[in-house]
């Protein structure tokens, strides 16, 4: 039970499609039921037409995505499938992208929904830790991690990504506020002219005002000629980009998983971005990559300057990331682990 288009290019639905691939190797179909995506709160009146959509396919198990929670939690009660509900939660009650007034509401909605969950699932154990925090129960909690592959082979090579300067740098992540792509802009715009060559992969439109001041700011003198904007790609394409890479940032402010960071560690690449969110569990500082400071643009600048500067910094760095990302799940670990919970949900309903 989703929200909208599940081909949609972000985390979580990515998360859902790979798991949905692998399906059938642990004896399961996944079908999606998606919630019409309108401005808030109009999708809540779409939850019984919904629900008897749902109803009529016969699960076994209801996977309930947390972006869509919320919609379906007041109909919950006189409408409850006879299926047990497993939520999956990629985001705090409430999300992450809202205005104060939204998120109070849509925390309310969302913690209807999750009465009614029999498990819920966390993308990570810094988000599993924030729901405990804000009063979900622990013992209906467990962590499913997205995979650290981010596709099963890459596409053709892309080439020289560093077009004549000393570093090429990666950011994957659609042009959101919290994502922090104007902080990164700033730090490339104080560093020299041949130092870095940014590579950005996302989706412009993803919050079209903010996506307005990125344009802005990329027109300006000092960044128009040393960033290339890819804009959505595939994860061939996007694997293409790691492997061609020297490092990656992102200056994000929130980031429930980072699926970004930890695909680009397996790559071999140094971690750049805001000490915030779940990037302090996948790299260390000064190990894996460099964590600086939240909204710390000077700090920022700093750090992607030393690893401009340091080759063997930048190469020892990248060393131990893909070493310490050997130990987070592929995504058909994550599939097994995941299906294993449905199972036993299942039998036990």
């Amino acid at each position: 039970m989703t929200l909208g288009d599940p081909g949609t290019l972000t985390g979580g639905y990515l998360y859902h499609r790979r798991i949905a691939a692998l399906a059938p190797r642990f004896g399961a179909r996944l079908r999606f039921v998606s919630v019409p995506a309108a401005p808030f709160p109009l999708p809540l009146a779409a939850g019984p037409v919904v629900l008897r959509t749902l109803a009529r396919q016969g699960p076994g198990v209801v996977l309930l995505d947390s972006i869509a929670a919320g919609y379906l939690g007041p109909w919950l009660p006189a409408r409850r499938p006879r299926a047990p509900v497993v939520a999956i939660l990629h985001q705090p009650p409430g999300g992450i992208d809202h205005g104060p007034v939204r998120r109070v509401t849509q925390a309310a909605l969302d913690r209807w929904a999750y009465r009614h969950a029999v498990r819920l699932v966390a993308a990570s154990a810094a988000l599993a830790d924030e729901l405990v925090a804000v009063g979900l129960p622990r013992a209906r909690l467990t962590v499913v991690p997205p995979g650290r592959d981010v596709a099963p082979s890459p596409g053709a090579s892309p080439g020289d990504l560093r077009l004549g300067r000393r570093v090429a740098l990666l950011s994957v992540g659609n042009w959101v506020a919290r994502k922090g792509l104007l902080d990164l802009l700033e730090a490339v715009s104080r560093l020299p002219e041949d130092s870095v060559t940014l590579h950005l992969v996302g989706d412009p439109d993803a919050e079209p005002r903010y996506g307005a001041r990125v344009r802005n700011r990329l027109a300006a003198p000092g960044l128009a000629r040393r960033v290339v904007v890819h804009g959505p790609l595939s994860v061939a394409e996007v694997a293409a980009l790691y492997a061609a890479a020297d490092a990656f940032a992102l200056a994000s402010s929130r980031e429930p998983y980072g699926t970004v960071y930890g695909e680009a560690m397996a790559a071999g690449l140094p971690v750049l971005g805001y000490a915030a969110g779940n990037l302090p569990h996948l790299a260390r500082d000064g190990a894996e990559g460099l964590a600086v400071p939240p909204d710390d643009v000077d700090a920022l600048t700093a750090a992607l300057r030393r690893l401009v500067d340091d080759d063997g910094l930048r190469l020892r760095m990248g060393t131990a990331a893909a070493r310490r990302a050997l130990t987070f799940p592929t995504w058909e670990e994550s599939a097994a682990r995941l299906f294993g919970e449905l199972r036993r949900v299942a039998e036990t309903a």
